[in-house]
């Protein structure tokens, strides 16, 4: 099975522990994902992050596929980094380390997803077509709302 792997970057002129606050915080992510997903927080988000927290979400990654994403926060030490992974959702794996590092300038903040793709080799010849675009994108659009935010 063939592993992919995203990585993303962004300082931000804010103290680490502010940006710690807001990374760490699940409700937040509905702030920083596209419209179009419908991205909905169902349970588990009301304590603060902590390991073996499970939280659940509503998701449409792509256009009329409604779906559950089950994830599960396996590591923290805060406030540098959290990890969660996916234990039911639209991958066969997903496994997303948040990094979170005081600069001089404030926090660089690094993503690292490991992901692979569900459907065999069907999934592998869509990844380049549709769903590592659609990643990017997603991405992207993470990176620029939160720009605007901080």
């Amino acid at each position: 099975m063939k592993t992919y792997k995203l990585v993303g970057e962004i300082e931000l002129p804010i103290p680490l522990n502010e940006a710690w606050d807001f990374f760490s915080n699940p409700n937040n992510l509905g702030k920083i994902m596209p419209s179009n997903m419908a991205f909905k927080v169902i349970e588990g988000a009301t304590l603060p992050l902590y390991e073996g927290q499970i939280i659940q979400y509503s998701v449409t990654p792509l256009p009329a596929f409604k779906t559950t994403w089950i994830s599960e926060i396996n590591h923290i030490n805060k406030p540098h980094f959290f990890v969660d992974t996916q234990l039911e959702g639209p991958y066969k794996l997903w496994h997303h380390k948040h990094f979170l590092e005081a600069t001089p300038n404030g926090t660089k903040i690094t993503d690292v997803v490991h992901y692979q793709v569900p459907f065999g080799i069907l999934g592998r010849l869509l990844h380049p077509l549709i769903i590592k675009p659609k990643l990017n994108k997603i991405f992207e659009y993470r990176t620029q709302q939160i720009k605007a935010l901080f």
